[in-house]
């Protein structure tokens, strides 16, 4: 990180505190991101965007508030913005009856370079982006392929007036891809992200990249002739990819602590489950956590937006509600420790609760043996579209294609699926958790108002209960 940028971080502590705020804290940041698209095998487009900036929050009179200054340049700037989120602090205080209040936390000085075992190249995006987009088109049926690799180059520096002084420095490479076939009047498409927290081995290592690619286009020409499923309430059991998402919409955000107060009703909604804590809402086999130590995961980092020291949280146990992700604020309130789950997007904006990576744990089951002994039920494949209401209590998923189980054996393809049920009765039916624990990539979580989007990792196992399945033309 260039040390201008730096300084003028910590100028905007010192000088805040000079101007007898409570509490402050900044975010200088760096982003470097490439990308191509690439459609039918033409390159559309490639972008190299910089991104530079310092956001810096302040409590004054107990109330927030928060500024942002793309691409710095002086402390006079610096100096500027916080005297104006001063005199917004001010004005808002006179109708605050809230008390600020933050829970603890150790001041840490420190600097963390992320492993990378490859770094990060444009040319060799490009080619890898070329051999996918081949092996989509070679497979039959196929009208359209899209793929969109591309990579950032990350440096974040937080400061803040309890005296911590944190630098990350990381890299994320990841590759979207779609395939879609069409014949006799019908299209189906089916997609695939791939790619973490580090260098190019993110896509590379195993041709990890290049077989996705197959396998997208192998199963959207299937799916052309693949059956529509009637409707049912049966059994399910879901792979690691479906499950990501299902985590993400059902466990993930309703475990954020900010949902559970009301504080995002407006736009994100809230959690069915507030008040609960220390209650059985599942089964025994549902085990659930939020862990931002994983390594390589979209959600990996050392300390979070406030400073706080990353850890695995237990959010339900056994089918029992443990815990929420907590800032220092709802920690506060909750009597509970921060848990490392306050990020932005970017400087430009707010730091808020929001999942690291999610993911129902690791059971003991043998897949196939979990679908052995479903006399009549649906193997659930891949995510799709989410559709949850408000308090994330209703849901229903789109699944990319399932197949029939019948006495143990899986049969027909299905198209067009999609999978309904509500939270706590889904939770309690829950009989058993595959050994195959999965971490997928999630690229375009969002949150807020404004609207934040956001990385992370969400996972588990295959997992199998019960849910309504249907198709939907």
């Amino acid at each position: 990180m260039d040390t201008q940028l730096q300084e003028l971080a910590d100028y905007a502590i010192k000088y805040a505190v000079d101007a007898g705020v409570q509490y402050c804290d900044a975010r200088a940041e760096e982003q470097e991101r490439k990308s191509v698209l690439m459609e039918n095998g033409e390159t559309e487009h490639v972008r190299s965007i910089n991104d530079t900036g310092i956001g810096i929050r302040l409590v004054k009179n107990g109330t927030w508030s928060f500024c942002s200054i793309t691409n710095p340049k002086s402390k006079e700037q610096i100096k500027n913005s916080i005297d104006e989120s001063i005199k917004n602090s001010v004005h808002y205080a006179k109708n605050k009856k809230e008390k600020f209040s933050i829970y603890p936390n150790v001041a840490v000085k420190k600097k963390i370079d992320y492993p990378i075992l490859e770094k990060p190249d444009l040319e060799k995006l490009m080619k890898i982006g070329i051999e996918c987009n081949k092996n989509i088109l070679d497979a039959p049926k196929i009208i359209k392929s899209i793929v969109n690799p591309w990579y950032t180059n990350n440096s974040k520096y937080f400061t803040n007036s309890e005296g911590s002084e944190i630098l990350q420095n990381f890299s994320d490479v990841v590759i979207d891809m779609v395939a879609t076939a069409h014949e006799s009047g019908l299209t189906q498409s089916v997609n695939i992200t791939e790619g973490g927290r580090g260098g190019m081995e993110q896509i590379t290592r195993n041709d990890k990249t290049q077989n996705s690619a197959q396998e997208i286009a192998k199963k959207a020409s299937e799916l052309l002739s693949a059956k529509p499923a009637k409707e049912e309430k049966s059994t399910v059991v879901m792979n690691p990819d479906f499950v990501a998402l299902l985590t993400h919409e059902i466990l993930g955000h309703p475990s954020e602590a900010d949902r559970v107060l009301g504080k995002e009703m407006a736009w994100a909604g809230g959690a069915w489950w507030k008040g609960k804590i220390g209650e059985k809402i599942g089964s025994e086999q549902l085990n659930v956590f939020d862990d931002p130590t994983i390594k390589e995961s979209l959600g990996w980092y050392f300390f979070d937006d406030e400073g706080v020291q990353t850890r695995k949280t237990t959010l339900m146990e056994k089918g029992v509600l443990k815990n929420h992700m907590q800032n220092r604020e709802t920690g506060q309130i909750f009597n509970k420790p921060p848990t490392g789950n306050m990020r932005a997007t970017n400087f430009r904006f707010m730091p808020l609760i929001r999942m690291a990576c999610t993911c129902i744990g690791n059971g003991d089951w043998d897949v196939e043996e979990m679908i052995k002994e479903v006399k009549n039920g649906y193997l659930i494949s891949n995510m799709k579209i989410p559709s949850i209401d408000m308090k994330r209590y209703n849901w229903s998923i789109s699944c990319q294609y399932a197949q029939k189980i019948e006495n143990g054996e899986v049969t027909d393809l299905l198209r067009d699926v999609i999978v309904m049920g509500t939270s706590p009765e889904f939770f309690e039916s829950i009989d058993a958790c595959g050994n195959d624990f999965t971490v997928r990539p999630i690229t375009n979580c969002g949150k807020g108002d404004p609207m934040q989007s956001m990385i992370m990792g969400n996972g588990g196992p295959s997992i199998r209960g019960v849910a309504t399945v249907k198709s939907v033309n």
